[in-house]
């Protein structure tokens, strides 16, 4: 199952190491890595990717899963009362492509303290143990989360909460006073604005996601195809 895989560590030494290992992992058959970082919490709270490498070559980091998570772990996600309209369409955008929870990142960023360093990375795996035995044997802690699990629920409930929100200002509207009538109409415009925005970035996500799905596909089918290749040709 496709994981997203985030382990911290206290320094970023045991992060490269982690690192090393987990290229291991993946040499040996115990994990496809399609994507990895070392990240490096800052005293202000953003992170800087100190190292990024795709083994699975489907495309670089800008857009993907791996790098919306990166920026994701770059400052709080709390999606808390009093939030502003276009902070939140930014985090629910991250969170999104990520295709993870905002639970999973609060947790990653209760250890994720400035001056700790994280081994992100967006992988397979059919078994748990290879990663976290030797991520703990170095000494860091390791989370993951399933991408299916919130593909697109928090996009559909924010474009939900804005169409509902919608129907009150149109409804709104239809009574509204003279001196009112301005004023709503001109809301209700730019939020009939903003519905069809994030549709049409629903839509051009959606392609992107299976354009990637199907670059590692592909990807897959070459690595079986040379590894094929490597033991017929041992054999001779």
């Amino acid at each position: 199952m496709e994981k997203m895989l985030v382990v911290v560590f206290d320094t970023e030494n045991q992060a490269f190491e982690g690192k090393t290992a987990l290229g291991k992992l993946y040499l040996d058959g115990s994990i496809t890595d399609y994507a990895d970082a070392v990240i490096a919490k800052n005293a202000d709270g953003s992170t800087t990717a100190e190292q990024v490498s795709h083994p699975v070559p489907v495309g670089t980091i800008g857009g993907t899963a791996l790098g919306s998570l990166i920026g994701l772990l770059g400052g709080p996600v709390g999606l808390g009362i009093g939030a502003g309209a276009g902070f939140l369409a930014g985090i629910l955008a991250d969170l999104y492509d990520s295709r993870i929870g905002v639970d999973f990142v609060e947790d990653v960023l209760k250890e994720l303290k400035p001056g700790r360093y994280a081994l992100v990375a967006d992988i397979e795996e059919t078994c748990t143990k290879p990663v976290d035995h030797r991520m703990e044997s170095i000494g860091g802690k390791v989370f993951r989360r399933s991408k299916s699990v919130v593909r697109h629920t928090l996009h559909e409930e924010h474009v939900a909460a804005m169409k509902a929100d919608l129907a009150e200002l149109r409804a709104e509207l239809a009574s509204a006073q003279a001196d009112r009538r301005a004023r709503l109409t001109e809301r209700v415009n730019r939020l009939e604005y903003e519905i069809q925005a994030q549709l049409e970035w629903r839509k051009r996500r959606r392609e992107a996601v299976e354009r990637e799905a199907y670059a590692r596909a592909e990807a897959r089918k070459r690595e079986a195809e040379t590894l094929k290749a490597g033991a017929a040709a041992f054999h001779l």
